[in-house]
């Protein structure tokens, strides 16, 4: 992690847990997949799509298409494998940040801490297992993004949601969407969030800049998504971010529902 962070596939979302409940395999990933070939399949605009046009990355639009979504189905539940199936599946929630800028609109994400037993250093959207006092899914997002970087509920303007996601390490995640207005002021908790980054909206809508990779998981050739952005150096230094696995799997989801019902949809991952 000292030149480029990464969002992990197998153990991508940060979940919060009791240190007595860390999954043995989640410091880190069971591969490089910076190292992992590209899908030969998924190089073609035919078998990528296109992008989201501008006028729907606008936050009316976006609010519109929540308040009356389109008949779709997500390209993607759950990661390749589980690597626990006989562990019970625990709920949790994460917030997908949408940061309104005067011009444009971001995704926020965190930077876990290199020192943690959980999904060390790995790229995730804040959010965090369900607590017995959380009235559903929003408020364990909105709670968890308070305590990780300082965003009070106040601050977000929730729009909806997206379907469940299944990590490997048995999460069943439901991703809330939010805008979030600027001027930004993240507090970060120093223990779980060394970093918060911005990465364009309309950047993570274009399929061009999407990835298939293929690995070989001994028993079958299985595909993953990823997201390769480095940061313009703009006052800080440039750094390179890898997005990829659960992370990026919302996020091709989020492309998807956006994209719904709109001409040429793009190509679908591989089971």
């Amino acid at each position: 992690m000292k030149q480029a962070a990464r969002a992990g596939g197998f153990f991508s979302i940060a979940m919060t847990a009791p240190a007595n409940d860390i999954d043995p395999l989640a410091s880190q990933p069971i591969f490089d997949p910076e190292a992992v070939p590209h899908d030969p399949a998924f190089v073609s605009t035919e078998a990528r799509g296109t992008a989201v046009a501008a006028d729907e990355l606008r936050p009316s639009a976006i609010r519109h298409r929540f308040a009356s979504p389109p008949s779709w189905r997500p390209e993607l539940r759950a990661d390749m494998r589980v690597l626990y199936p006989e562990r019970a599946q625990r709920v949790a929630s994460v917030l997908i940040p949408l940061v309104l800028h005067p011009d444009d609109v971001s995704i926020l994400l965190t930077v876990r801490t290199a020192h943690l037993n959980d999904h060390a250093g790995q790229i995730s959207f804040p959010g965090g297992r369900v607590e017995s006092t959380d009235a559903d899914a929003i408020a364990t997002a909105l709670r968890e993004t308070q305590e990780e970087i300082g965003i009070p509920a106040s601050g977000v303007d929730v729009i909806g949601t997206l379907p469940e996601y299944l990590t490997a390490t048995g999460y069943k995640v439901t991703p809330v969407i939010g805008f979030v207005k600027t001027p930004l002021a993240p507090v970060l908790d120093p223990f779980e969030v060394s970093e918060v980054f911005e990465v364009p909206l309309a950047f993570l809508m274009d399929p061009a800049n999407h990835e298939r990779r293929v690995v070989d998981t001994g028993d079958a050739q299985r595909t993953f998504y990823a997201m390769q952005y480095s940061r313009p150096d703009s006052g800080v230094s440039p750094r390179n971010y890898f997005i990829w696995g659960a992370t990026a799997a919302m996020v091709r989801n989020l492309y998807h529902f956006l994209r719904a019902d709109r001409a040429r949809p793009a190509s679908t991952i591989k089971s």
